[in-house]
């Protein structure tokens, strides 16, 4: 498929990000009442259970999001959750304030707080349906996991989506972000061939300073992208299909949608990474069509 006319680029792209969905952690909570006055409103906003934060501070960003006007999807680690009790309290709570999409995540735990060791067997309990949430975010990973094998995750995603199709909840997956879009094209294409047709919320890098990103990538092991200029980060010169910097990701990514007639990509994902307001003053001004894009349309640069 042929890409947008260059007039229609702009357009598109503005409507693409104000879809998407960004981030906070209970350590910005502090912040909030100024990310709510960046970030468009009735934004959807995640908040990412980070490993010293706890499920009821999770829970309490959610509602103050709301409070605020935007449209919070608290992540949900099924290796932190200490019981179903506990769980079902929270997802009450949540739905007691007509919060009903979360995140739902596995965890990078070696072991399990409580009785959940993945999202399959959370989900099989039947305790997000009983609850009233409707859509439930599911992890994908483009460029593979440290941890786990590609078969398994490609059985997960299969199995996860019958459990959306048999229980009337809206399944959706939200990517790992990367620096080669070319890498998420191929998957897609791999998520075709296993019959799955769930939305995809591909994860794109916000701006963030070069060492930062390689940092997070590290932790959150990004795959081949990464190992690619491992140990060199002057690789990135030699290998132009990689990129680092915002705008170029988010143009990938939109590239990887329009280039397939039936992409499943239907929004971006911002990854924070600490600089939760700049993140949303950056969205905010995509959204507001304020950036130039540049001659070859491979980035953009934001208006002052």
């Amino acid at each position: 498929m042929d890409s947008p006319a260059p007039t229609r680029v702009k357009e598109l792209l503005r409507e693409f990000v104000a879809a998407g969905s960004t981030e906070v952690t209970p350590h910005d909570e502090s912040k909030l009442a100024d990310f709510a006055r960046e970030i468009p409103a009735g934004y959807r906003v995640y908040v990412a259970h980070t490993p010293k934060a706890t499920l009821d501070d999770v829970v309490r960003v959610a509602l103050k999001l709301e409070r605020l006007g935007l449209a919070p999807s608290p992540h949900i680690v099924a290796r932190r959750v200490t019981s179903r009790d506990s769980l079902r309290r929270a997802l009450d709570t949540l739905a007691s304030r007509d919060i009903r999409q979360i995140l739902l995540i596995a965890g990078d735990r070696p072991d399990s707080a409580g009785p959940f060791t993945d999202t399959l067997q959370l989900l099989e309990t039947g305790v997000t349906v009983e609850a009233g949430i409707s859509r439930v975010g599911v992890a994908g990973h483009p460029e593979g996991h440290p941890t786990v094998a590609d078969d398994r995750l490609w059985e997960a995603l299969v199995r996860k989506q019958a459990f959306g199709a048999a229980s009337g909840t809206q399944l959706h997956i939200a990517t790992q972000f990367g620096f080669d879009s070319r890498a998420l094209y191929a998957w897609e294409q791999g998520l075709a061939s296993r019959g799955v047709t769930l939305p995809i919320h591909a994860g794109v890098a916000g701006p963030t300073p070069f060492a930062r990103l390689v940092k997070y990538a590290m932790h959150c092991g990004v795959g081949a992208s990464l190992q690619a200029v491992s140990g060199n980060p002057l690789s990135f010169s030699r290998l132009p299909h990689l990129v680092t910097k915002a705008d170029e990701m988010l143009l990938g990514v939109f590239r990887a949608k329009h280039l397939n007639p039936v992409s499943r990509i239907f929004a971006p994902h911002f990854f924070a990474f600490g600089g939760v307001l700049e993140t949303a003053r950056w969205v905010r001004r995509v959204v507001e069509a304020s950036f130039e894009l540049d001659s070859a349309e491979r980035g953009f640069s934001i208006h002052n």
